[in-house]
């Protein structure tokens, strides 16, 4: 659920169109991003506070930084700059109420049965949606900790995964959390700030790592369930019709794939995905899946 950024800020270092294009161009190579001339103001609201940083004189410069490819660190906090995270708990709820409807339960079953069970968060920006996941799991399968059931949860921005680790958010987070789940696995964290703090039994089922979705995927599913939501919208068509291919090739034959409420599947995806709610789908049983990894 990271978003582009939306804040514009004064100039007052040289932002030419060769050098937006330049950003543009490797924004798209790298991570996949589809910066339009639109957002030329908004990129370099974030951008030249990097500049001034580094103390780097001008956007060429920055570039040139950048191109040398052995400045990892400076390529996250690009990615940093340009994006930013916008969710809460149970953002969409339609799709966590099909997923404790429709999905977990028979997962759940073939759980008990000796089966795994895997739920991924692709682009879980701080967290939230990944603890929705896992606080649906437990309602559902309460002895989901006794079993081989795991959630992932990913994203590209390691400064935003470090804080979904953290497991703690505003206590104004809390209205959107059920009671009977803020009851059961959510706590006032004592020391510094108030804050919410996520259960342990919570963060147990979930592993959280970097990952940029456009390069290659270190794991082969295959998974029950993928939550992409408000992530491929900021991709150019073409990107986004390969991330469904890779989806459906991961997901088990029945698995389902829940996006967000402005993207559509489209391309080779539609041949194996049916749309079964709102921007909910599911793959078609006779669809083969990858091998367990």
């Amino acid at each position: 659920m990271t978003q582009l950024v939306g804040t514009p800020g004064a100039a007052d270092v040289p932002f030419s169109d060769e050098d937006f294009q330049a950003l543009a161009t490797l924004a798209r190579r790298e991570f996949g991003l589809n910066l339009a001339q639109s957002k030329k103001p908004l990129v370099y609201s974030r951008l030249s506070r990097r500049l001034k940083a580094r103390k780097i004189a001008g956007f060429s410069e920055y570039m040139k930084l950048l191109d040398k490819g052995d400045d990892d660190s400076e390529r996250m906090e690009l990615i940093s700059a340009l994006t930013t995270n916008v969710t809460n708990f149970f953002r969409e709820d339609h799709h966590f109420q099909m997923l404790r409807k429709d999905v977990l339960p028979a997962c759940a079953d073939r759980a008990r049965n000796g089966k795994r069970l895997r739920i991924w968060s692709a682009g879980c920006s701080s967290g939230q949606e990944a603890y929705c996941i896992a606080m649906s799991l437990l309602d559902v399968f309460p002895e989901a900790h006794n079993h081989d059931a795991k959630i992932l949860a990913t994203d590209i921005d390691p400064q935003i995964v470090a804080k979904a680790k953290t497991g703690r958010y505003a206590p104004e987070d809390a209205a959107a959390i059920p009671e009977a789940y803020r009851k059961k696995w959510v706590t006032t964290a004592t020391g510094g700030k108030p804050a919410l703090s996520m259960s342990d039994d919570l963060r147990r089922l979930i592993t959280f790592a970097e990952l940029n979705l456009i390069s290659q995927w270190p794991f082969q599913g295959p998974f029950d369930a993928i939550f992409c939501r408000n992530v491929a919208i900021y991709f150019d068509q073409e990107t986004q019709q390969a991330l469904w291919q890779r989806f459906c090739d991961l997901l088990m034959p029945g698995g389902y794939l829940f996006i967000g409420h402005s993207e559509r599947i489209t391309g080779p995806a539609t041949s194996v995905l049916r749309g079964v709610g709102i921007t909910s789908y599911q793959k078609t049983a006779t669809a083969t899946a990858a091998q367990p990894r």
